[in-house]
Order: C-alpha cells, then sequence, then structure tokens
C-alpha cells in the first residue's frame, strides 16, 4: 500500500488535472488545511465522475454509501483517494468533546460536509433539502459512535461527550482503561442513540426531493444505518463486548423497503419536518452550498465556497 504523502501527491495531481481553478485555490490553505481539503476534493470529484458519466446513477449511488461506510470504519478501498479521505477522518476522530454541541460540530465536519457535497454533485442545492442532508451525516455518526464505544475505548479513542459522562458519574481515563458495559455506559448510548432518531425522521422529508434514480439508495443507507441503532437495542445497548451489525437478510429487506419507499414518495406530500432549520452546526455548510441566485458557477466552484468555510472553522479551532 502507498504512504499517506503518495496517495496525497496522488489527489493533488488528479486534481491539477481536473481542476486549475480549485487547486490554485487549495494553494492559499494552511498546510494542515489544505491537506484535508485535497483529500475530499479528490474523492467527492471521483464520486462526480462515477455519477455523473455513468448511466445507472442509482448504482453509482450505492456504491459511494458503500465506499463512505468502508472509509468511516477505517477500512478504504485500497484507491489513493479512498486511503488519503480515510486518514483525513481518522485525525479529525482524535479529539474529545466536552459536550454534545461539539460532538455534532465534528460529525458535522465529517459526515455532513460529505453529505452536503454529494447534493452539490446531484445538482440539488436547495436549503431545506442541504440540511436534510446535513441531518442524515450527524445521525449516521451519532451511531457509528454508539456503536463502537467499546472498539474506540480499547484504542484510547472517546466521542462521549465528557459531560455527560460526568453527569452519570463515569471518569473518562478509568473507562479507558477498563470498559465495561456499565448501566451508566448504556445510558449514555441510548442517548446517543434517540439523538440520532430524531435526525433520522427528519431527513427523510430531504431525501424525497432527490433525484428519483438515487432515491432508492439514499433511503437504504437511512435505514441500514438506523439499523444498527435498533441492533444495539437489541443488544441492550452493550456496545463494549458485543459490536452491531445487520445480516445479509436484514440488508436485502431494508433494499426492498428504501425501494418501496422512494417509489411512494413520488405521490406523497412533503412533510412539514423539510422546513426544519437547520442545526445550528450545520449552519455554514447548507449557507456555503445553497443557491441563493443563478449566478452560472459550476458545482467546483460551490465545492471551494464550503472547503472554505471548513477553513474558516479549522482556523478558528487552530486559535482556541
Amino acid at each position: 500500500m502507498s504512504n499517506s504523502q503518495e496517495d496525497l501527491d496522488y489527489c493533488e495531481n488528479a486534481i491539477k488535472n481536473g481542476s486549475l481553478s480549485f487547486h490554485a485555490a487549495s494553494r492559499l490553505l494552511p498546510r494542515a488545511v489544505r491537506n484535508s481539503c485535497l483529500a475530499l476534493y479528490a474523492f467527492c470529484r471521483l464520486a462526480d465522475d462515477e455519477v455523473d458519466l455513468k448511466e445507472d446513477k442509482s448504482a453509482s449511488v450505492y456504491d459511494l454509501v458503500e465506499r463512505l461506510e468502508q472509509v468511516y470504519s477505517g477500512k478504504p478501498r485500497n484507491l489513493p483517494m479512498d486511503r488519503a479521505f480515510a486518514r483525513m477522518v481518522e485525525d479529525a476522530m482524535e479529539r474529545r468533546y466536552n459536550t454534545f454541541d461539539e460532538l455534532v460540530a465534528y460529525s458535522a465536519r465529517v459526515a455532513s460536509a460529505v453529505g452536503v457535497m454529494m447534493c452539490v454533485i446531484m445538482r440539488q442545492r436547495d436549503s431545506n433539502v442541504l440540511a436534510r442532508a446535513c441531518d442524515l451525516g450527524v445521525a449516521m455518526q451519532l451511531t457509528n459512535i454508539a456503536r463502537d464505544i467499546g472498539e474506540d475505548a480499547r484504542e484510547g479513542r472517546l466521542y462521549i461527550p465528557l459531560n455527560w459522562m460526568k453527569e452519570v458519574g463515569v471518569n473518562p481515563n478509568s473507562f479507558l482503561k477498563a470498559p465495561a458495559p456499565t448501566p451508566e455506559i448504556r445510558e449514555l448510548a441510548h442517548r446517543l442513540l434517540s439523538k440520532a432518531e430524531i435526525l433520522y425522521q427528519r431527513s427523510e422529508s430531504g431525501i424525497v426531493c432527490l433525484p428519483r434514480a438515487v432515491r432508492p439508495a439514499m433511503f437504504s443507507a437511512r435505514h441500514i444505518y438506523a439499523a444498527i441503532g435498533q441492533e444495539i437495542r437489541n443488544n441492550k445497548y452493550d456496545s463494549i463486548t458485543l459490536r452491531a451489525k445487520t445480516s445479509r437478510t436484514k440488508k436485502v429487506g431494508l433494499l426492498l423497503l428504501s425501494c418501496a419507499q422512494a417509489g411512494a414518495s413520488l405521490m406523497l406530500p412533503g412533510p412539514a419536518t423539510r422546513y426544519a432549520q437547520p442545526l445550528e452546526q450545520t449552519k455554514f455548510l447548507v449557507d456555503a452550498a445553497e443557491v441563493k441566485k443563478l449566478d452560472g458557477s459550476d458545482w467546483s466552484e460551490r465545492f471551494i465556497s464550503i472547503l472554505e468555510q471548513l477553513r474558516q472553522r479549522d482556523l478558528e479551532h487552530y486559535r482556541a
């Protein structure tokens, strides 16, 4: 396998050949931020080609969802762009979060940002749809965190908000030394999944606004990740000694459900949740990607705007 610098060099060369405007703009970014932006842009540029250039767009979106799942599970495909993007996510995962709001801000950066990029790629830039894509990204990330509490702890990583742990009387350092499925930790897993479930419900009203061909894939992403949460519930919220997963049979059933739901959504009026305000932590992404006027800009220009917002957030974090 290539090392991280070789992967980044590959991404940069691909961008230089495919988007001179972004490559020129990226040279103004601080190095710590630039590498992450190069990896994210290269990954999403490849996704754009997959969706835009192939006739079977639904299959391309299914494949992209699977690739994203592999990235966030730390097992990216053996491709330079996937490996570089996975390292970007891993670097972002090495922090601790004092509050749930901080955890949502992290989830917005590593998951909602990709959801917004996918909307831009699919030429859907309505603010309400973008907000619901952000909801789905946060929900999926919270589910990942609830599922991986034990695995992360054994690697020295902790995502449960520290003030939540204090509320239930769990010392973070003691937990990392000897992770166990105590009633307190189970309660915190329950709390994470409850937050995620609200966002899964809200996300559906945005999925129905996406191009018809990709709706089944996006509904399946929503349902398959939510099913992981249900498995955690079935395990009585033990994410320490057990790792929740859905069976192949279950996934097939959810795929059929998603296809049916996508078809039914063509005939039903949109629910009121479509117009819910974006999460405070994702509003900057919605503002960056939203089309406020027909200015003729292409998706790469809009993409740069989103990355500029991420850059500003990074700089604020570094200054803090």
